[in-house]
């Protein structure tokens, strides 16, 4: 078409489109072109030369080359008739594109094909060319209709058209699209249409002619779908960086400062509470401030910008706004990967060292350079004026170069955390021989290394003293900011690895292939939900390989946009006899066959459910990862059995069945990330999958990653179908304590810590006191929390935790090889403040260490006598002023008050959590959380913490 017409050709590329991946029949048929006869070529030809005067070029756009294009479009019949609509046609559809799949999926869900179109005087047309629109084949389409209704996405390109080629012509039908006959919106020209909303509106048209049939009811049900009335999910798995990703600590703004976004993944950083408002399209970074600057009372800002935008078109608004004498710092992020589009080197090679020179000729007032490493920074190829510091000092630099006038630059130079990994998994960058590892024991769980960090990577681990936390090593990226948090708990491990599993499936009973499978008389569509960077995107990569390998059609689209590590990731997959057979691959509303649920969250979400119906399946992984909000909230908790009902209640009771495949993957493997292929073997051992255990075997193995743990997760998931009895004999023991059933062994389960915490006679002062509580109801909040109270982890305490052999079994139990340990501890006498931040800084002590923790345990009977040297201290006198102020109050409010706000009193200890500042902080909060709790029960407030 381009060359036999002389014009640029465009292709409209949607995401449903051009990510989707499936099994095509390539009939060389389709290759065919036709050059058109009869057409009045020019003598000179339409296409390009050297020396063509602009008017001319426009004369011969309108003259000769548009009629070509039409003229090549009627000769190759790319607009076409699908169905006729038969002897007593009436009403026609136009659409085209993706819109056009949908089309035919609506149809199918109202039951009509082609003979039945001809029944009803149906008639379909495809546009492969909306502009511009050839008119004879439309208008030859449109003749004896009353209606056509055109079906696109966005605005009214076609429809337009179609109006101006018809007008005049007698009978002229009806036409809509965009808008209804009465004038409301119809297919709106915002976001997508899905195949359910076009059903009903093209359903609710035929209704109105005659010999449809019985067609109300199913528009009626399809309409029902399109509305969610379940109860309310008051939680989702948002937007949120990877593990280790910079933009954790890179978009950290000063307090009260202001920034912007742009195009990049740090686009996120405005749903995370940073002060970050706003963005631009890409190339237009600070256009909005050099706007604005001139009428606001703020003198500066910060706007981010990512190293791909900056050499695709970022230079050039760093130059607007230095030509606008405005003040703005451009933060800069270097991370060596074009990381929002898959990680794609930049091209020319750009480095941070061009990046320097570049803005450093374009006139910046100044540039500090900040990276995580900066013995590895080349100085030599820096300015001599140029700057190099740690990131932990990013802080202090915004604050110094938000007074700088003009425009400023820092540069942050830390590589993508994702791109890390997989050059780490390809051998292509070494591996840091290091890990990090959380002693439960010591945990808090105040939630201080979330706070510092941001990172996905750190999860709850419930015990029985509380929440505390741990580090997912299979999603952690080793970025290692999580050890900022004001903590004694983190410990550096090197020279060993995470524990590979050991386990032997040796006496697994045979494997057996399924009863029955799933019929392919239809397509069958599959709805896999997951979080992103879990493989996700690898199950419909394995599902639709080995459906090609089966001799199947398979269509596969992939909705994962930002989500990147830790956002919602859905997979839509069909399967069928034939390609042929597959019109629209995202699963519309009510039409899942088979939810395979990888995280509860995101398939409890409204987007998930709304594929099922009571005659779906699903399978749902019920472990718990955390979403983003957990890493700033530590009390954050999921609405389980919420999520579990709605999961439920949308298909019937014997179709769905929940399992935690993570529990499995990790125990039995090593690995939580076998988790989703453990789930794809549950499905098929329950003959839910339309394809053999050969082919998804091989599909694995074609693709080359991991291959023998994911054939294992594949097999696992399938020997737990069969014999769950025998799977769960081969988990190893957990280390994880259980928690008391009652009050009575909740005493004798604390008195016992206590006495080793201190002393038998320590822990007779609490019995006692338990003792002398008489209303029973809350005795076991007040045992919990006085015990909390009571053993506040001091120098002694922490040295005894670190001392004691569950310390060193969970450690083993998670990692192998020639461990080495260090701690990372705050002692008063050594440390010493941060500059920009005021806190305490942490020193790092090596192995000698646990000699002397060892010793210095054996001097807990010193603890708060005179001759105590760490007792002191304003924490350790505060620690053990609570324990006689919680007695007090628990002594007041035991007679004659309310008893749900005692209660509440008695378990405000829970919240004081962590150490040094944070820990006082809690207190501060705790404090005034109980004065208000009391002021409910006495005129003037209890004695409180």
């Amino acid at each position: 078409l381009s060359r036999f017409s002389g014009v640029w050709c465009g292709l409209k590329c949607v995401k449903d489109n051009v990510e989707s991946s499936g099994s095509l029949d390539l009939n060389t048929d389709y290759l065919k072109t036709k050059i058109p006869d009869g057409f009045d070529m020019p003598s000179d030809g339409l296409n390009i030369r050297l020396k063509d005067h602009p008017t001319t070029q426009e004369t011969r756009l309108h003259q000769h080359k548009i009629d070509a294009v039409l003229a090549y479009s009627r000769a190759n019949k790319l607009d076409r008739t699908i169905y006729t609509g038969g002897a007593k046609r009436s009403i026609g559809i136009i659409s085209t594109g993706k819109s056009y799949m949908d089309v035919l999926q609506a149809l199918e869900e109202l039951g009509i094909d082609e003979t039945h179109a001809d029944k009803i005087g149906l008639s379909l047309y495809k546009v492969a060319m909306p502009w511009p629109l050839e008119p004879f084949a439309v208008t030859e389409f449109s003749k004896g209709l009353s209606q056509i209704i055109v079906v696109e996405e966005k605005r009214g390109l076609i429809e337009d058209q179609l109006r101006n080629i018809l007008y005049g012509i007698v009978p002229n039908p009806t036409i809509i699209g965009k808008k209804s006959e009465t004038g409301t919106t119809l297919f709106q020209a915002e976001l997508a249409l899905n195949p359910i909303q076009i059903a009903v509106a093209i359903g609710k048209r035929l209704l109105s002619f005659e010999g449809i049939g019985p067609l109300e009811n199913k528009v009626k049900a399809l309409e029902a779908r399109l509305y969610d009335k379940r109860e309310n999910l008051t939680v989702s798995r948002g937007l949120v960086f990877c593990a280790g990703c910079p933009h954790n600590s890179s978009t950290v703004l000063p307090k009260n400062a202001r920034g912007f976004s742009g195009i990049g993944c740090h686009w996120m950083a405005q749903f995370m509470d940073r002060g970050v408002d706003g963005y631009t399209h890409m190339g237009g970074e600070g256009a909005n401030w050099i706007g604005e600057a001139k009428f606001s009372t703020c003198d500066h800002v910060f706007q981010n910008l990512g190293d791909g935008t900056y050499n695709h078109s970022g230079l050039m608004s760093v130059r607007a706004a230095i030509g606008a004498g405005i003040n703005m710092t451009y933060k800069i992020l270097y991370n060596d990967a074009v990381a929002l589009t898959g990680g794609q080197g930049h091209d020319g090679g750009l480095d941070a060292y061009d990046i320097v020179a570049e803005l450093l000729a374009a006139g910046v007032s100044k540039l500090v350079y900040v990276t995580e490493e900066p013995l590895r920074i080349d100085r030599s190829r820096l300015h001599s004026d140029i700057k190099v510091f740690h990131r932990r000092y990013l802080q202090k630099i915004q604050e110094e170069i938000a007074t700088v006038k003009g425009i400023s630059i820092i540069l942050y130079d830390q590589t993508c955390a994702s791109e890390n990994r997989r050059k780490r998994k390809r051998g292509l960058i070494a591996d840091p021989d290091k890990r990090l590892f959380i002693n439960p024991d010591v945990c808090e769980g105040c939630g201080d290394c979330g706070v510092q960090s941001n990172c996905v990577a750190i999860q709850p681990l419930e015990t029985p003293l509380g929440r505390k936390r741990k580090i997912d090593q299979s999603v952690c990226n080793k970025d290692f900011t999580c050890a900022d948090g004001f903590c004694p708990s983190f410990v550096t491990v090197t020279g060993g690895s995470v524990r590979k599993s050991k386990v032997r499936f040796d006496n697994l009973p045979e494997l057996v292939e399924p009863d029955n499978k799933p019929s392919l008389n239809k397509p069958y569509s599959l709805l896999v939900t997951g979080i992103g960077g879990t493989g996700v995107v690898t199950i419909g990569a394995l599902v639709g390989m080995a459906a090609h390998l089966d001799g199947l059609g398979s269509g596969v689209i992939d909705m994962a946009g930002l989500s990147q590590k830790g956002g919602s990731v859905y997979s839509h997959i069909k399967l069928a006899s034939s390609p042929n057979h597959i019109k629209s691959i995202r699963v519309p509303e009510g039409n899942a066959d088979l939810m395979l649920c990888c995280d509860v969250v995101v398939g409890s979400g409204s987007q998930a459910l709304a594929t099922l119906s009571k005659s779906s399946y699903a399978l749902v992984n019920i472990h718990e990862q955390m979403p983003r909000e957990f890493a700033n909230d530590k009390e954050f908790t999921l609405p389980t059995n919420l999520m579990h009902s709605r999961i439920a209640n949308a298909v019937e009771k014997l179709n769905v069945e929940f399992f935690d495949a993570s529990k499995y993957a990790t125990m039995l493997l090593g690995d939580s990330i076998g988790a989703n292929l453990f789930t794809l073997g549950v499905a098929y051992q329950k003959g839910l999958l339309p394809l053999s255990s050969q082919a998804i075997e091989r599909a694995i193995e074609l693709n080359g990653t991991a291959e023998k743990m994911n054939k294992e997760a594949f097999a696992l998931g399938r020997h737990w179908v069969i014999d769950k009895q025998r799977l769960d004999a081969l988990m190893p023991k957990s280390l994880v304590d259980t928690s008391p059933q009652n009050l009575s062994e909740l005493i004798a389960d604390r008195a016992q810590k206590l006495t080793s915490y201190q002393s038998v006679k320590y822990a007779h002062k609490y019995i006692e006191f338990i003792g002398k509580i008489e209303r029973r109801e809350y005795a076991f909040e007040v045992a919990e929390n006085l015990y909390k109270l009571m053993a506040y982890k001091d120098e002694y305490e922490v040295a005894r935790l670190y001392s004691d052999t569950k310390f060193k079994e969970r450690l083993i139990q998670e990692f192998e090889g020639n461990l080495k340990l260090k701690i990372a501890l705050a002692p008063p006498i050594f440390s010493r403040r941060d500059p920009s931040s005021g806190k305490v800084k942490k020193i790092e002590f090596g192995a000698w260490v646990f000699p002397f923790f060892k010793v210095l345990k054996t001097f807990k009977f010193l603890r708060g006598t005179l001759l105590d040297p760490f007792g002191h201290s304003n924490e350790r006198r505060i620690e053990r002023h609570l324990i006689e102020e919680y007695k007090s109050m628990i002594l007041a409010i035991m007679d004659d008050a309310d008893p749900e706000v005692a209660l509440l009193l008695a378990k405000t200890p829970q919240s004081i959590l962590g150490f040094g500042h944070i820990k006082i902080a809690n207190i501060n909060k705790v404090k005034l959380n109980q004065r208000a709790l009391s002021a409910k029960l006495y005129k003037h407030p209890v004695g409180s913490v």
